[in-house]
């Protein structure tokens, strides 16, 4: 792996028996980048970042986190997730627990921290996603916008280099969209490496140093918000954006 990146993806394969998924997708990110994978329903693009901390298998090609080939399957796995942070669709707190006990329960359990020092970490994470008051809180009384930004602290606890997020506000109201993008902004701001699969294109625009345009298993165009969005060069982005902007 060249070390100048934190992400090094290498003619990646995945299919899902006959259906091929991902079709040879090379992607490099450096330390600090924000990228955005945006495309069609169905392009690959979720499946390629669970193929980022190996939450699907790949069928042939390289995955280089942080110099780890997380493709090769006699790596420790676990390690290397220790480091890399991910925030889905759906939230997945634990609703037998309040919103701290969510926050610090990984780091205590894999022993990154003890539980007072868990808990002040988490203190810390839940006030940088605007919800130390409701550290206390259970989850059921969140709302969907709260849940989000709660995933969001409980993955940062775990102090990750890389931050991958997966539609992180497609299954929230339009209302609470705005305050999650809002936490992700200010990350993007303090230098988290982001790997952001999104339909939010206002956000893509504002926030990503590079865009990328997955369409049928492969990336078909990559370059800046600029580049992307006003001079898309290939039929296939063209049309997309057509439809998705309604231009």
């Amino acid at each position: 792996m060249d070390k100048q990146y934190k992400v090094q993806v290498k003619d990646l394969h995945k299919s899902y028996g006959t259906n091929e998924v991902l079709s040879g997708v090379d992607l490099n990110v450096k330390p600090k980048e924000v990228v955005c994978m945006i495309g069609p329903s169905g392009s690959g693009k979720s499946t390629f970042l669970r193929c980022l901390n190996r939450l699907e298998t790949t069928n042939s090609g390289h995955v280089y986190v942080d110099g780890y080939d997380i493709s090769d399957p006699t790596v420790d796995i676990n390690h290397v997730r220790e480091n890399i942070g991910m925030v889905f669709q759906h939230f997945n707190l634990f609703p037998n627990m309040n919103v701290i006990d969510n926050v610090t329960l990984a780091p205590v359990q894999l022993g990154k921290a003890d539980k007072a020092t868990a808990e002040k970490d988490a203190l810390h994470y839940l006030e940088i996603v605007g919800l130390k008051d409701k550290a206390y809180a259970d989850p059921k009384t969140l709302s969907g916008g709260q849940k989000q930004r709660v995933a969001i602290a409980r993955a940062l606890a775990m102090k990750p280099d890389v931050m991958l997020f997966d539609e992180p506000t497609s299954a929230l109201d339009p209302e609470m969209v705005g305050d999650v993008l809002s936490v992700m902004k200010d990350l993007a701001k303090e230098g988290m490496t982001m790997i952001v699969v999104t339909h939010e294109m206002g956000f893509a625009k504002q926030v990503a140093d590079r865009v990328v345009f997955f369409h049928d298993g492969k990336i078909r165009e990559q370059g800046t918000p600029e580049q992307i969005f006003e001079h898309p060069e290939h039929e296939d982005t063209k049309n997309f954006l057509n439809k998705i902007l309604n231009v």
